[in-house]
């Protein structure tokens, strides 16, 4: 009889004693050829696209203010290269719903030369013309076109949209004319006067050209604001770079400290931990005792239903009750989990320990954090410069701008020099031929938009392919370190770059699948909030659709009420996706940290080692629980640790109270270079400790693995310190020589 055959076991079968492994595999061949030759041909084509975009695009677009016609304010060799400044016909109509939709002012905007410096009307200078001419030569500059007089009514140079109807003092900030604002005697005042005319007959007042240009305030408070931090950082910069050496010094002696300390430090937070839940019941206890006897304390949450007020609940018996008793469970859950974890609590501090003497050993990880940080701002200047040179590409496109936003031929594209004359002008009184973008009619013009989502992802891949590069490089440094069975004799000379060449020459096709898998589901999650932020705009223009409507016109209101129900399921809808994507690009960033681990030590390609991974963790769980807590729990409290101690130095310093010790610099806002100080601490941080964490990481699956080969006899040696031995209580010794 034929034997039955087994059924696969889920979890994948144990690796078996291999008396020929000596750690990273040696002779290895390329993994993922496909993929690798996709990669490829997309670097190619950003290649390519970048090429193409310089060859359209003009930067300058972005660097010069653009005036109604599209031409560039201050560019030499034009007509307007000694008109470097923006100026506004009328600002006034910048209040329009239009601006936040369309992102343009609609009035006429053209170049100057200067700002206007005092107030002055069409129907002033037209007054003084006879008597002062002088008047009309200043007014003109601000004209579109020369005018040799002013003998026109006011009516047709508004209706030409030739000259403003009125000039108020002004001043140039970031090459635009903007209103000179000043406060005098706690009055708000434009040129030292608070009311003027604005050329149409109506009084204005400062209030009213400052809530009509609302966002210029703000920039120009950011002006005075912008000064002060520069000249802070201009006093201040050797003490944040001081600080942030610091910062850099105290994150490699934590590293190297924790293989004394990280005992002691996991033991001390869970004593807290008992003792702050502890408290709570103490506290949930006398609080349920002195409310005994007291009046409505008897009642139910049940009997006084839900109310807004929460201290309601507080003064009741049954609340302190509940309070008691989860808190209860969880201090017995708690206790229950050291108990019963008590072992795999203490392997996982071992190989903490065990990943700072892996550092000591291969110190030259800790240098590699600078080189990701070198890729990852290629990468994100090259994104940032084809995404300039790509908006910057074609020819100026005009659109139409009504100032009340109801015009039926808003946003079509016009031509502004025959638009006075057409139909569209006096269907729509005031609307506007006005700048708008850049663009065209050729396939690349108009594809730009394709060409920009294909940077967006492209960018995504590299910069996840840099990650997966870093993290297989350290893995194979790491994985190095432990498969030698004398340590440090055995260790081969320059695990770092070996293993940077290794994962270069053979594993570039499995790194670029494993972060095409993390492009994909990343650029999904844009796509989402894209379309979220499209429909929340169009329910905002809905809306003002609807309190633009006459009295009449009910029905819009209700129709516009009407999707409200189908609005909140689809917005539901989002949320579920956002939170499964959100969900699902943790768990392929977990997986694919542990896929590189078993590729750096293997070199087999990227779903192989990805199932062995998985097999590999799913046989050992719970391990991988309490490692995964244990050691986010050390690097949150180091993070913690070197932030704070910087961040308290520095605010020591920068606060001048250490006046015995060092005179600390004046400055106007002490928290500038705080926040800089401790910014930068914690990446300092963060770049070191994600090369533990990688450690860690790798040290764990080679410590699964190592008890899967081996048992521990003369001839199956572990290669595990003889601490993490002697916590396995294996009746077999590690070999003499290791433990010297």
């Amino acid at each position: 009889m034929a034997k039955k055959r087994r059924p696969p076991n889920i979890k994948g079968e144990p690796r078996t004693f291999d008396p020929n492994f000596k750690g990273p595999v040696v002779n290895r061949s390329c993994t993922d050829v496909l993929c690798f030759i996709i990669f490829i041909l997309f670097i190619i084509g950003y290649i390519i696209l970048g090429l193409i975009a310089w060859v359209n695009g003009d930067p300058r677009r972005v660097a010069y203010p653009t005036d109604s016609q599209g031409h560039f304010c201050g560019q030499k060799g034009t007509p307007n290269e000694n008109k470097s400044i923006l100026f506004y016909f009328n600002l006034f109509s910048c209040t329009s719903p239009s601006v936040m939709v369309n992102l343009q002012c609609p009035t006429t905007q053209i170049c100057v030369s200067k700002c206007p410096e005092k107030f002055l009307t069409y129907l002033e200078t037209q007054l003084l013309y006879k008597k002062d001419k002088n008047s009309w030569t200043y007014y003109s500059q601000f004209c579109k076109t020369p005018i040799p007089k002013s003998d026109r009514t006011l009516s047709q140079i508004l209706m030409d949209d030739n000259c403003p109807a009125a000039i108020f003092p002004s001043k140039p900030f970031l090459q635009r004319c903007f209103p000179d604002f000043s406060t005098k005697n706690g009055t708000l005042t434009v040129g030292n006067k608070t009311m003027f005319e604005d050329g149409k007959g109506k009084t204005r007042n400062a209030g009213e050209l400052r809530a009509a240009a609302n966002h210029i305030n703000k920039i120009l408070d950011a002006k005075s604001l912008g000064m002060k931090l520069f000249e802070d950082y201009a006093t201040t910069w050797y003490w944040i770079l001081m600080g942030l050496i610091i910062a850099m010094l105290l994150s490699w002696i934590f590293l190297i400290l924790l293989r004394f300390t990280a005992g002691f430090l996991f033991w001390v937070f869970m004593s807290g931990v008992i003792g702050v839940i502890g408290y709570g019941i103490w506290h949930c206890y006398k609080e349920y005792n002195n409310l005994r006897g007291q009046e409505n304390s008897h009642l139910t949450i049940y009997d006084i239903g839900i109310q807004t007020d929460i201290s309601m609940y507080l003064q009741l018996r049954q609340t302190w009750l509940a309070f008691m008793i989860i808190l209860c469970i969880l201090e017995a859950l708690v206790i229950l989990m050291l108990i019963f974890l008590r072992n795999r609590i203490r392997i996982s501090i071992a190989l903490l320990k065990e990943g700072s003497k892996a550092i000591r050993y291969v110190p030259t990880t800790l240098i590699y954090p600078v080189l990701t940080f070198i890729f990852l701002s290629i990468c994100i200047c090259y994104w940032a410069v084809i995404a300039v040179y790509l908006a910057t590409s074609g020819v100026p496109i005009y659109k139409i701008i009504a100032p009340a936003g109801q015009c039926e031929h808003e946003n079509k594209t016009c031509d502004p020099e025959i638009f006075n004359t057409t139909e569209i002008s006096k269907a729509c009184p005031g609307a506007q031929c006005i700048f708008a973008f850049y663009g065209g009619k050729s396939v690349y013009h108009q594809n730009i938009p394709t060409l920009q989502t294909f940077n967006l992802f492209v960018f995504l891949w590299l910069i996840n392919f840099v990650f997966a590069l870093g993290q297989c490089t350290l893995a194979g440094a790491f994985a190095s370190y432990y498969w030698a069975l004398e340590k440090p004799e055995d260790i081969p000379p320059y695990p770092l770059f070996t293993a940077f060449g290794r994962a270069i020459r053979y594993h570039t096709g499995s790194l670029a699948f494993g972060s095409l898998i993390l492009a994909l589901i990343q650029m999904f999650r844009i796509v989402l909030e894209y379309l979220d932020k499209r429909l929340k705009v169009s329910g905002t223009r809905e809306c003002k659709t609807c309190w633009l409507s006459g009295p009449g016109e009910v029905g819009t209101i209700s129709r516009a009420a009407a999707p409200e129900s189908q609005n909140n399921i689809s917005k539901f809808l989002q949320c579920c996706l956002k939170c499964c994507f959100w969900c699902l690009e943790k768990a392929v960033k977990f997986l694919n940290r542990n896929a590189y681990v078993m590729i750096a030590i293997y070199g087999k390609n990227f779903c192989r080692s990805a199932k062995d991974a998985f097999n590999l963790l799913i046989r050992n769980v719970l391990k991988v629980a309490v490692m995964d807590k244990v050691t986010d729990f050390v690097l949150i409290l180091g993070k913690i640790l070197v932030t704070g101690c910087i961040g308290v130095l520095a605010f020591l310093l920068f606060t001048e109270r250490l006046p015995i010790l060092i005179e600390g610099p004046s400055l106007n806002y002490y928290w500038v270079p705080l926040l800089t100080v401790v910014i930068g601490s914690y990446l300092i941080a963060h770049g070191f400790f994600s090369v533990y964490a990688m450690c860690i990481d790798t040290l764990f699956i080679c410590f699964c693995e190592d008890l899967e080969r081996n048992d521990g006899s003369t001839e199956k040696p572990y290669f595990i310190t003889p601490t993490l031995h002697g916590i396995l209580n294996k009746k077999q010794l590690v070999p003499q020589k290791q433990k010297e």
